[in-house]
């Protein structure tokens, strides 16, 4: 039976939500409590399951529990999933964060309850079948679905501005996407006239030999799709308007996994599809996410409105994930995808933390607190620790993946100028505590001058159960990140170890040496 289960495990996990969604249509439409009942306990069975695949994996550079079906064999389409330690910590990073939104939302949510936990659970279906596809056609289907149900999120339970934002969200995402799916065709293509045979496999497609002119194109295609996503300096003017007007859990789940995408996308396809690209490209990339940890931490500086100062913090702390990730070094791209994770649980705290004030006073401007701590005690030390996560204080999550981020660029032989992009990057870090404690110092400290904070009710109950759960992996991470860290090298490794020898041979092409011999970059 355990076998058996071994080898579903995954495809149990990508189509229990789906399910889940279409059974939740079945329940009396006017009967909040019950449908809020049924999402959460399928949510948390949801993140009970992806636990058993953490427990059942094995610390090497496979694809494991993998699960292949003939779905349009003639065209090389397959079903074909698979987990490795780059993805196992992102599947539980959305198992985790669906499970406290459905929490949240017993409060948070007000009308069409039912139809909102169904798009939050179809959301939660595509996204983990984004993470685990090994067939390049399966990918790009999760993809695309993930865009429907966000903009029915966005525009039917969003703010005053939600048909805006969501469109904006859904024309952006798109533009990027169809020129992926050309660059995936055009992959299939060359493989099948290098080979006879076509497929769209990702560990056949990864053996495809292409010149280094396609290979610049194939990976703008990509990169394309993957920095809107992120979202990258200068394509993430989508991002504001979509947190701002999104409601509460959408903005979570936008933050902490949707995003994810695209840092997910350039290193698992992008990186190690196109390494002799990569290396051309490599100072460029660079330089964006050096701009986008500077920019983005300035712009949040001066922020009126709590959501917006949390949603521009996004483009900077994602410019650290980018940043780690083009180190190229095994040390680098461990703390961007630590990162990942720890963006995805602080942030994401961030936003319920936000919503929980809206609820309660229905503004998010900083101007209006002051003194919240005095009248929400418990609130003020849950905002306080994940506050702090977010600066990356020694001891919490946000301190292990910057850490490991900038110690693997410094060190970086990939670029001559890597020790300026990671001492410039730095001053990320100091910006963060300046815009993040600043701002709770405004809220949290003073004298309650409004009237309308005097009687704010702290925490319940609910709340406070939400909140704890998300410290366990802030204070688990923070203190033994070894956990993550040992699952996540190898399959880390094996990325580094197929972009190195591109590295090596650029290097010999621009001293005019004709033999050189060296280790790759580690």
């Amino acid at each position: 039976m355990l076998s058996s289960l071994y080898h579903y495990i995954l495809t149990l996990v990508i189509f229990l939500p789906f399910a889940a969604a279409l059974l939740i249509f079945l329940l009396p439409k006017n009967n909040k409590k019950m449908s809020l009942n049924f999402a959460l306990i399928f949510s948390v069975f949801e993140f009970l399951l992806s636990l058993l695949i953490f427990k059942w994996f094995k610390i090497n550079d496979a694809f494991q529990m993998q699960l292949g079906m003939e779905w349009i064999p003639q065209w090389g389409i397959i079903y074909h999933v698979g987990v490795d330690g780059i993805s196992l910590f992102l599947v539980l990073l959305t198992t985790f964060l669906t499970m406290i939104v459905v929490l949240a939302a017993y409060s948070a949510v007000k009308e069409r309850v039912r139809e909102y936990l169904a798009a939050m659970l179809f959301l939660e279906f595509a996204m983990l079948g984004t993470f685990l596809s090994l067939n390049m056609f399966l990918f790009y289907v999760f993809w695309e679905l993930m865009l429907i149900p966000m903009y029915f999120l966005i525009g039917v339970w969003g703010g005053e501005r939600r048909i805006y934002a969501a469109v904006k969200f859904f024309i952006y995402t798109m533009v990027g996407s169809l020129l992926m799916l050309v660059a995936i065709i055009a992959m299939a293509w060359s493989y099948k006239a290098q080979t006879g045979e076509m497929t769209f496999e990702y560990a056949k497609l990864l053996n495809s030999e292409l010149p280094i002119k396609a290979q610049l194109l194939m990976f703008g295609a990509f990169a394309l799709a993957f920095a809107i996503k992120v979202p990258m300096f200068p394509f993430h003017t989508w991002l504001p308007d979509a947190h701002v007007e999104a409601p509460t859990g959408g903005s979570v789940i936008l933050a902490g996994v949707l995003l994810k995408m695209g840092t997910y996308g350039f290193l698992r396809f992008a990186i190690p599809f196109f390494p002799e690209a990569v290396m051309k490209l490599l100072p460029y990339m660079m330089v964006l996410a050096t701009i986008g940890i500077i920019y983005g931490a300035l712009v949040s500086m001066v922020q009126p409105d709590l959501k917006k100062l949390v949603a521009y913090s996004s483009v900077s702390h994602l410019g650290f994930v980018m940043l780690g990730m083009f180190a190229l070094t095994t040390i680098g791209v461990q703390g961007s995808v630590l990162q990942m994770v720890n963006h995805g649980i602080s942030t994401g705290a961030l936003f319920l933390l936000v919503g929980v004030i809206y609820e309660r006073r229905h503004t998010r401007l900083i101007s209006e607190f002051g003194g919240l701590s005095k009248v929400m005690p418990v609130y003020g030390t849950m905002f306080m620790i994940v506050m702090l996560s977010s600066v990356g204080l020694p001891g919490l999550n946000g301190f292990v993946g910057e850490f490991l981020i900038l110690v693997g660029t410094f060190t970086s032989k990939a670029h001559p100028w890597m020790k300026a992009f990671a001492v410039i990057s730095a001053l990320g870090v100091i910006f963060a505590a300046v815009y993040l404690l600043w701002m709770f110092q405004r809220v949290m400290f003073g004298p309650v001058k409004n009237p309308a904070n005097e009687g704010l009710s702290d925490l319940n109950a609910r709340e406070v159960v939400m909140f704890l759960l998300i410290l366990v992996f802030i204070f688990w991470i923070g203190i033994y990140p070894k956990t993550f860290t040992d699952r996540m090298e190898p399959a880390v490794n094996k990325i580094v170890e197929r972009v190195a020898p591109m590295n090596v041979k650029i290097k010999t092409a621009n001293v005019g040496v004709h033999e050189m011999r060296g280790e790759g970059n580690r």
